[in-house]
């Protein structure tokens, strides 16, 4: 069988995940304050464009990039547009209407506001999980271990199967969902299943596959300290938030 490279999302967060909370502030820092530096007037976003003209065409697609990278990273929540494309035409223009010292302070305030909204975030999302993981592992057949990983047996393997240990690497199948049920990763829906070693994944993961054996499928639920806390490698997986997993071990390599 050939080799399968793992999905990023399940690599341990110290070495590839970043804070989020600190990642959406300091990139509204230096992205919004380099705009407004760089670019930045008063139009309307709905003022008619003739896109069969050719530089109408390459100033409209830069705008779209721009615009499409600060929605992405949620910079362009709460922000009067009006006020944005002003600054930007000012900016082009050399009219800027602010010293560098209220450009510097307005966006030292929507840097705080912004670290302000992760942590309630956070917060919230640590409460919701919580209490999803005291509800859930009250169920039949869910088993708690003393790190907090909770799992079912789906189906079990041979009953001579082996397990991994944390110097192996192993091939599995998995299926990762939020509480809510979002999909945000899946070697399934991909058809391939992913290898990688049990010391480069979250340490839910590195737990479950040592009690695994080949050919187990279980459902893991992994509170935020066994998955990536307050850290992700992706806002498809907000803060503090318990994952779900339908995994199959198939092969130890």
């Amino acid at each position: 069988m050939s080799n399968h490279s793992s999905s990023t999302l399940l690599l341990n967060p110290l070495k590839a995940s970043i804070s989020r909370a600190v990642y959406k502030a300091s990139a509204a820092a230096s992205l919004s304050l380099g705009l407004s530096l760089l670019f930045a007037g008063q139009a309307s976003a709905q003022e008619a464009i003739d896109l069969a003209d050719e530089d109408n065409r390459i100033g409209y697609s830069i705008g779209v990039n721009i615009g499409q990278n600060l929605v992405a990273q949620g910079i362009i929540e709460g922000i009067d547009m009006n006020s944005f494309v002003a600054g930007m035409r000012d900016a082009a223009g050399d009219t800027i209407q602010l010293s560098n010292e209220e450009l510097f302070a307005a966006i030292q305030l929507f840097q705080e506001r912004m670290t302000a909204a992760a942590q309630a975030e956070m917060e919230a999302n640590f409460a919701t999980t919580q209490a999803f993981l005291e509800e859930n592992g009250a169920k039949e057949g869910v088993v708690s271990t003393a790190s907090g990983l909770q799992y079912e047996v789906i189906s079990s393997g041979p009953a001579d199967g082996a397990s991994p240990t944390t110097s192996d690497s192993v091939l599995a199948h998995y299926h990762g969902t939020l509480i809510d049920g979002t999909v945000f990763d899946s070697s399934v829906d991909r058809g391939e299943p992913a290898e990688f070693g049990l010391t480069q994944v979250i340490s839910g993961w590195t737990e479950a596959l040592q009690l695994m054996s080949v050919g187990d499928k279980w459902r893991l639920f992994l509170p935020p300290n066994l998955a990536y806390g307050e850290q992700s490698p992706t806002p498809a997986i907000p803060p503090n938030s318990a994952l779900v997993f339908e995994v199959e071990l198939l092969e130890i390599r």
